[in-house]
Formats: C-alpha cells, sequence, structure tokens
C-alpha cells in the first residue's frame, strides 16, 4: 500500500523506508486524538517504530516517525 510520509515524520531522522516498512508491518493499533492513529511496527531491521498517521485526501499521510516509546511497548 502506497502511503504518503509528511516531511513532519522525518523529524526524528527515521528513513521514509523504514517508516514504510512500520506501517505495512503493524503489530499495535491506537486511536490517539483528532483522527490519528498511532501504529507500532518494526524497521527492516526489526526496530519497533511509533509511526502517527492521519486520512489524507488521498489516503494515509504519516505526520509522526520515532522509535517506540515505552508507553506503546506495553
Amino acid at each position: 500500500m502506497n502511503v504518503e510520509v509528511a516531511a513532519s515524520a522525518l523529524k526524528h531522522r527515521i528513513s521514509e523506508d523504514a517508516i514504510e516498512h512500520a506501517f505495512e508491518h503493524p503489530i499495535l493499533s491506537e486511536d490517539v486524538e483528532d483522527g490519528m492513529v498511532m501504529l507500532v511496527g518494526p524497521d527492516r531491521a526489526g526496530n519497533l517504530l511509533e509511526i502517527g498517521v492521519v486520512e489524507g485526501s488521498a489516503g494515509p499521510v504519516v505526520v509522526h516517525a520515532m522509535k517506540a516509546r515505552p508507553k506503546y511497548l506495553r
């Protein structure tokens, strides 16, 4: 599935490839706020990332990405 990666998602120096892989392989999904869903999924090396996704006019848009924090690793 194609996902748009917003510039804000690159703030923590996570590559677009890693973001797309985590988006495509989520192990956790949680509604957080204002229509955003937080996904937790692995990058290609198995490191868990948290990915904030909103629905855009052309499909999902990742607006947040970083190493998964403990609150999402319960």
